[in-house]
C-alpha cells in the first residue's frame, strides 16, 4: 500500500492559482468554448503538465487540455482517467476572486471582509462541523470562490505531480482530461474519446470528503408553447386570452409542496421553470425535468400536460404544445455493468482513512455524459461546498485527501491487474 503521508502536497499552490483566473461560461454563447477566457487557464493548465514532465499535453482549440502519464508497469491494466472541469458557473461572479485562507478553524461562523452580509454560518454549512483545526479556504465577499471545479483540478494536478516524483510508485496508464464548459452543460460536446484512449473514469467533482457518487438525475428539457388570441386592448373584451396570462396561470398552478426544487431532496425529482417569455399573440415558458427514474420523467410531462390542458379549458380558442428533449440519463445503468470503478473508488478512500460515502447527484456530470458515450465514469469528491454562491468553500486538507486518493486509485488498478 502506497504511503503519501510524508508528500508535500501542492494542491494549496496550484489551487490559489487558478481561483484568480476568470472561466465563467456562457450559456448564451454559440462559440466553444462559451468563453474565450477559460482557454487562459487551459494553458496554464497545459504549461504545468509539461514542467512535471508529461510528455504528450495538448491544449486545443476547443479548450480541452489532454495529457498521459505512461504506465510503468508490466501488468496489463485497464487505461483510467481523472477529469475535472475549467469553467465556473454563470450565476455567480468569478471575476476578480481573492482567495483567503481562515487557517485552524475554531468553528465560528465566517464573515467574509469585502461583504459583511455574506457570512458561512454554521449551522447552515454542516459539514463545517467536521473541519475544526482545518483550513478552510473561501472567497472574500463579492465572487464566488472557483472551488467547483477548480479544486478538482488542483487534485489531479497534484497526483501527477506526485507520480512524477515517485517514479517507484506503481500503476497503469493514466489519461488526464480537463474540460471546459460542464457548467452549461456542454463540457463533453467536443471531446476525442478516441485520443483520450481511456476504458474507464473518474470526474473529481464532488462536495464531502469520502462521498462517491455513482448516480445522477436522468433530465429532460421541456418547453412549453402558448398560442394566445390578439386583440386591441381598447376592444379586446370577449376576445382576447393573453398567452403571457395563461402562461403564467400554468406555472402558478405547478405543485409547490412537491415536484419544485424548493420543496424537495434525495431522490424526489422536480418540474423547474428555469425561463418565460412571449407576448399576448404567443409565450414559451422552459422547463427543466429531473427524476432519478425514466418513469418519473414521464409522469412529470403527463403532470405538465395535465395542468395544461386544466388550464387552458378556460381559454377556448387558444392552444398549447409541449415538446420534451432529452438531456441527460443516469449514470447507474451503465456503471452497474461496471462494478470495480465503484468498488475501487471505495477501496480507495478507505486507504486514505476516510469512510466512503455512497450517494446520488441531484444533478448531472460530464461523468453521466461521457457515461452514456462509452466512457464508464463515477464521480469522486473534490471537498467543494457551497458551489455556485458567494459562499463557496473547501479546505485545504480536504483537498490533500482528494489527491491521496486519486492515488491510492490508480495503484488498487494495478494491484488488481492481471500479469501481462
Amino acid at each position: 500500500m502506497v504511503d503519501i503521508q510524508a508528500y508535500n502536497y501542492t494542491s494549496l499552490t496550484r489551487f490559489l492559482r487558478y481561483v484568480t483566473i476568470d472561466t465563467q461560461s456562457d450559456p448564451e454563447s454559440i462559440s466553444y468554448p462559451s468563453t474565450l477566457k477559460q482557454k487562459n487557464l487551459a494553458k496554464v493548465l497545459a504549461e504545468e503538465l509539461k514542467e512535471i514532465g508529461l510528455v504528450d499535453v495538448e491544449c486545443n482549440d476547443h479548450g480541452y487540455v489532454y495529457a498521459t502519464i505512461p504506465s510503468n508497469s508490466n501488468k496489463k491494466i485497464p487505461v483510467i482517467c481523472f477529469c475535472s472541469h475549467m469553467d465556473t458557473s454563470p450565476d455567480c461572479s468569478g471575476n476578480g476572486v481573492k482567495p483567503i485562507i481562515h487557517n485552524n478553524y475554531d468553528g465560528a461562523d465566517i464573515i467574509l471582509p469585502d461583504d459583511s452580509n455574506q457570512v458561512i454560518h454554521r449551522h447552515e454549512h454542516p459539514d463545517l462541523e467536521f473541519q475544526l483545526g482545518n483550513d478552510i479556504i473561501t472567497a472574500s465577499g463579492t465572487t464566488l470562490l472557483g472551488a467547483d471545479n477548480k479544486a478538482g483540478l488542483a487534485e489531479i494536478m497534484d497526483a501527477a505531480n506526485f507520480f512524477a516524483t515517485h517514479p517507484d510508485v506503481k500503476h497503469g496508464t493514466i489519461k488526464i482530461l480537463f474540460t471546459p464548459d460542464e457548467e452549461v452543460g456542454r463540457g463533453v460536446d467536443k471531446v476525442d474519446l478516441r485520443k483520450l484512449g481511456a476504458e474507464f473514469a473518474y470526474t473529481v467533482d464532488g462536495e464531502t470528503l469520502g462521498s462517491i457518487e455513482d448516480e445522477t438525475f436522468s433530465a429532460d428539457g421541456a418547453r412549453l408553447t402558448i398560442t394566445g388570441v390578439s386583440a386591441h386592448p381598447g376592444f379586446a373584451k370577449g376576445k382576447m386570452e393573453s398567452a403571457i396570462k395563461i402562461a403564467s396561470r400554468i406555472v402558478a398552478a405547478l405543485p409547490h409542496d412537491q415536484l419544485s426544487p424548493e420543496s424537495t431532496e434525495g431522490r424526489e425529482g422536480f418540474i423547474h421553470p428555469v425561463a418565460i417569455r412571449g407576448s399576448v399573440e404567443e409565450a414559451v415558458v422552459e422547463f427543466i425535468l429531473r427524476d432519478f427514474t425514466e418513469s418519473g420523467l414521464k409522469q412529470q410531462t403527463q403532470t405538465l400536460q395535465d395542468i395544461s390542458q386544466q388550464i387552458l379549458a378556460d381559454f377556448p380558442h387558444s392552444s398549447y404544445k409541449i415538446e420534451v428533449t432529452e438531456q441527460y440519463r443516469n449514470m447507474k445503468s451503465v456503471l452497474s455493468q461496471h462494478p470495480l470503478v465503484g468498488e475501487y473508488a471505495v477501496e480507495a478512500i478507505q486507504r486514505a482513512g476516510l469512510q466512503p460515502k455512497l450517494q446520488s447527484i441531484r444533478g448531472g456530470t460530464d461523468g453521466s455524459r461521457l457515461s452514456f458515450m462509452g466512457l464508464p465514469c463515477a464521480n469522486i469528491f473534490a471537498g467543494e461546498h457551497a458551489f455556485h454562491s458567494k459562499q463557496e468553500w473547501v479546505s485545504v486538507q480536504d483537498m490533500q485527501k482528494a489527491t491521496e486518493t486519486i492515488v491510492h486509485l490508480a495503484t488498487i488498478w494495478e494491484e488488481h491487474a492481471p500479469d501481462a
